[in-house]
């Protein structure tokens, strides 16, 4: 390393000399050695960055096999996301009627395994609304949404990807039904022409209600309103807000700095829990308020847009999915010595796990790493789909991907658990319906 600086240092001092003649020697010896420390810095990075590749690499010889005998020839550009694949999943889903047959092209990166193996946030499993505007026309305002303003369904510059545009003083409901107590909301969104000359109140806002109208937000007798700033000259805060039986408990300025975050397509979570209400933007948590939710009061969702500049600034939504559930399975596992679940993905057909599923795994890997003595039986189960055979041995696949995740990553000890499939052998719902194969591709773990 310091014979390497040493020759960059002799180069630069030989190159000033011949063309500046007369520099001062404390400025030539100042100079070779910033290009040395630069030198070090650059060799140091490459170091971490192929010893973080490796590392990489090994999870997914274990965690998706089949990208060792099938290298991707056609990688996604660097713009896509994971949300984007899932949210691509669930249209196929819908418009297809074949689950497990639904898949986006392309691999997920070695690096999503590792970043969303801390990834806390676990999706409902009991589909309310989902619309990624597949079935509009563009330059229509999208049929599952109502407004008291204006928006339509856009495509982006030579992309055919459709997205919802929402205007500012315009506010937004998505068409759902009531609300459980339990439910999560994701989402997608993209800005154009936002930059340090838009306003400082420009932000989207999203209102849970007991109402649909379209009122300002402090009339509602039980609400509550979460303010994403887009500003960018300034470091604006997360704003929240609610009412409970018409008094405002918490209003407040969460401090944190998302400008260039949203300037790069977020993918927004959010999960509420009775009263719990926490928000993650893309893979990291922001917002987690115990009690800022009006208990079981809420049956409404709105969008709303402050701040921006009519033909300047722009904003996009998609892929909205509104799913009941997304409950804690830790404190279930521990009192039920059971719990089953339907979050769990893989790629279609096999075994390859989907990294946005390592909430979910996260969350039972805390359970064993608290309670020591508990082991545990993993079983995969699918649908109707295919002959019993294929999806005996696709649901034993799978059950062990979830094993050598928890092994792998988490560092659960191996005797600790065993894996089983059960195929299509034990449906919990109507294989004849999505909803039903929806319930039946799940994957069980039982206390032993």
């Amino acid at each position: 390393m310091k014979t390497f600086g040493k020759s960059i240092r002799i180069l630069l001092t030989f190159f000033i000399v011949g063309y500046a003649g007369n520099v001062n020697a404390q400025l030539l010896k100042r100079l070779g050695e910033r290009a040395e420390d630069a030198a070090q810095r650059t060799v140091e990075r490459r170091v971490e960055k192929e010893t973080q590749e490796k590392t990489d690499q090994a999870l997914d010889s274990i965690l998706e096999p089949s990208k060792k005998e099938q290298p991707n020839k056609n990688p996604n550009p660097p713009s896509d996301r994971p949300s984007e694949k899932r949210s691509n999943q669930e249209s196929a889903e819908k418009n297809n009627g074949n689950n497990e047959a639904a898949v986006s092209s392309g691999q997920e990166s070695p690096k999503s395994i590792t970043v969303y193996s801390k990834f806390d946030y676990v999706p409902g499993d009991q589909l309310l609304f989902f619309d990624d505007f597949a079935n509009d026309f563009v330059g229509d305002f999208p049929a599952k949404w109502d407004t008291n303003g204006n928006g339509e369904v856009v495509t982006v510059g030579e992309s055919s990807e459709k997205w919802f545009e929402l205007k500012s003083k315009s506010a937004y409901y998505p068409d759902i039904g009531d609300l459980p107590q339990d439910f999560t909301i994701e989402f997608d969104f993209m800005v154009l022409g936002i930059d340090k000359n838009s306003s400082s109140t420009a932000s989207l806002i999203l209102n849970l209600r007991d109402n649909n109208s379209y009122d300002w937000y402090n009339t509602d007798k039980n609400g509550i309103r979460v303010s994403l700033p887009l500003c960018q000259y300034i470091d604006s805060d997360i704003r929240v807000w609610n009412s409970i039986n018409g008094e405002s408990t918490i209003n407040n300025l969460v401090e944190t700095d998302i400008r260039e975050i949203v300037l790069d397509k977020p993918h927004i979570s959010i999960a509420v829990n009775g009263t719990r209400f926490r928000l993650w933007i893309n893979e990291t948590k922001y917002l987690d308020l115990p009690k800022l939710v009006p208990n079981d009061l809420l049956n409404y969702v709105r969008f709303d847009l402050e701040g921006l500049e009519d033909g300047k600034d722009r904003l996009f939504i998609k892929n909205l999915k509104i799913a009941g559930g997304g409950i804690d399975l830790r404190k279930k596992l521990i009192a039920d010595g059971k719990v089953s679940t339907n979050g769990i993905l893989f790629d279609s057909g096999s075994a390859n796990l989907q990294p946005q599923s390592m909430g979910i795994i996260r969350q039972i890997y805390q359970v064993l790493e608290q309670e020591k003595g508990m082991k545990l039986k993993i079983v995969g189960h699918t649908d109707a789909d295919g002959n019993d055979a294929t999806n005996m041995e696709l649901s034993k696949k799978r059950a062990d991907a979830v094993k050598s995740a928890l092994v792998s990553v988490y560092g659960i000890k191996p005797d600790r658990l065993i894996s089983e499939g059960k195929g299509e052998s034990e449906p919990v719902g109507d294989n004849s319906t999505l909803d039903g194969k929806a319930q039946n591709r799940r994957v069980e773990f039982i206390k032993r």
